[in-house]
């Protein structure tokens, strides 16, 4: 028999937090602030290239 401890309904390993808001919530820290950055370079450009 094995030792690890039996699975929950939703699938994780007993005993593990689920992660994944977290992991949501780390996605968003950077992405949300990563494309506001690529939607000015967008206009940025636009307006440079084209006056």
């Amino acid at each position: 028999m094995s030792s690890s401890p039996p699975d929950t309904a939703d699938g994780t390993p007993g005993g593990t937090p689920d992660r994944r808001p977290l992991i949501a919530f780390a996605w968003l820290w950077v992405g949300a602030p990563l494309a506001y950055g690529l939607y000015e370079l967008v206009q940025k450009a636009t307006q440079l290239f084209t006056g």
